[in-house]
């Protein structure tokens, strides 16, 4: 087993070094740039390239961990082999023979390059994986439902490469064995079956407070070469089920804490940005527009703003086209717009009927203040009264508020009247917290397209 895993480590580097050097090449015809071509260049970054991926982690096994970022690692890795270059022609005055046009194609066709013959070979594996090839075999300890959905979690995931052939139930004579598996109930018989079926995997779905059957475990198993996982049920404690971080050198699971990853943070930056700015020069006719017709119908100020809150409860403006007439309002109270409101103006209810009164949001998103998805954000004297008779209400600052969100384009959207309204907008920006995903994210925005903001509880 073990030659085979370093035969395959070897053969991945060469795979590499041979892509980085195809990159190379296709990048010189490409910009019909020989002269740029430096040999020695690409000759260095095949040799960086052998010492440096390795401390990325893109060699290890990825067998049921994320895609996205296995891919982020490789590209990482690559530009930092591709700086050690640049670096050491630099040192060897050898920069100024290089083609800028060049070195940016080739990193780029480079990165491409190794990231999709990693993806290639997740979806052969998948497959082989799926066809009963390839596979690990996991005995999963613990009982009741969170043993159920762990095992629920191998049988729903074939492509991940696990399947759950025996359990050991930790409350033997308490809870019902899972049906359809081998049980056991005795740690020496079920750790002598273990090693008698040379079982690879060994995941112990227990609670917090097992400490003692885990200790018992390990001892069990601290002469065997069988993986033990301990996959914790949280559901009790923590509010977020999200993963366990690194904090300055020691393993921490984060019970109350951003739920997203600093890569999910990058990507979902990088969207907003890019995604706000299309919208302001696609519809600037239209913004345009809207804002001539806000001027000249009623007196005041183009756009509304107000103070609401971001991420990690920072305040500030939000930017609204004005769909009101100007008035004075009690200081520390809002008062929300009602049906058949009189302060509303006959474009500002078409405004907030079509949601068009949103749009100069897209600023805030370009300023970093917003986010397109997320949950929206509500006036800071809501935010002092909800956050005391909601539960969860402020863990929506965890992330930035946004243009439309989970809530909205589930019809929980305008006037909140009674106080089973916001709970249940609460509780779909908390499952948006605890599911995110581009995927999820990119679910919100078409489903607010398709709608086309729409909806009868908006005036």
């Amino acid at each position: 087993m073990k030659s085979r895993i370093d035969l395959e480590g070897v053969l991945a580097r060469l795979l590499d070094a041979m892509l980085i050097a195809l990159g190379a090449a296709l990048a010189s015809r490409f910009t019909r740039s020989s002269a740029g071509f430096s040999i020695v260049d690409v000759a260095f970054c095949m040799t960086f390239a052998i010492f440096v991926l390795p401390w990325f982690g893109i060699y290890d096994s990825w067998r049921g961990r994320s895609k996205w970022r296995m891919s982020v690692n490789t590209v990482f890795g690559w530009i930092a082999v591709q700086a050690c270059g640049l670096a050491l022609m630099f040192l060897l005055h050898r920069t100024a023979l290089v083609s800028r046009i060049w070195c940016v194609s080739w990193t780029v066709s480079t990165a491409v390059a190794l990231v999709m013959s990693r993806l290639i070979a997740y979806v052969v594996l998948a497959r082989m994986r799926r066809a009963g090839r390839n596979l690990r075999m996991v005995a999963v300890m613990g009982a009741g439902a969170h043993r159920d959905s762990v095992i629920a979690n191998i049988v729903d995931s074939p492509g991940a490469g696990f399947r759950a052939v025996a359990t050991f139930n930790t409350r033997h004579g308490s809870e019902p064995d899972f049906s359809g598996l081998p049980s056991f109930g005795n740690l020496h018989e079920f750790a002598a079956w273990v090693r008698r079926e040379h079982i690879e995997e060994v995941w112990l779905a227990l609670s917090m407070s097992e400490e003692q059957t885990v200790l018992r475990v390990l001892d069990e198993f601290s002469g065997d070469l069988v993986n033990l996982r301990f996959i914790p049920d949280m559901r009790g404690i923590a509010m977020f089920e999200r993963n366990v971080v690194d904090l300055i050198g020691v393993p921490a699971i984060n019970l109350m804490a951003s739920p997203m990853t600093p890569y999910a943070l990058i990507l979902k930056a990088i969207f907003d940005r890019l995604f706000a700015a299309a919208i302001l020069l696609v519809l600037s006719p239209v913004i345009l527009s809207i804002a001539v017709a806000v001027k000249l119908t009623s007196k005041g100020p183009v756009l509304f703003t107000q103070r609401r809150r971001g991420m990690d409860g920072r305040v500030f403006r939000i930017y609204k086209f004005r769909s009101m007439r100007v008035h004075t309002e009690q200081a520390g109270v809002i008062c929300q717009a009602t049906r058949g409101d009189p302060r509303i103006t006959r474009v500002g209810a078409f405004l907030r009927r079509t949601s068009l009164d949103e749009l100069p949001q897209f600023l805030n998103v370009l300023r970093g203040e917003m986010s397109v998805v997320g949950p929206r954000p509500h006036a800071i004297e809501h935010d002092h009264l909800y956050r005391m008779i909601v539960d969860g209400y402020i863990h929506r600052y965890r992330i930035k508020p946004g243009i439309t969100g989970w809530a909205q384009v589930n019809g929980f959207r305008g006037e909140t009247d009674r106080i089973e309204k916001m709970r249940e907008r609460i509780e779909h920006d908390l499952y948006y917290l605890r599911n995110w995903s581009f995927g999820l994210d990119m679910r919100i925005v078409l489903a607010t397209v398709v709608k086309g903001g729409l909806h009868r509880n908006a005036y």
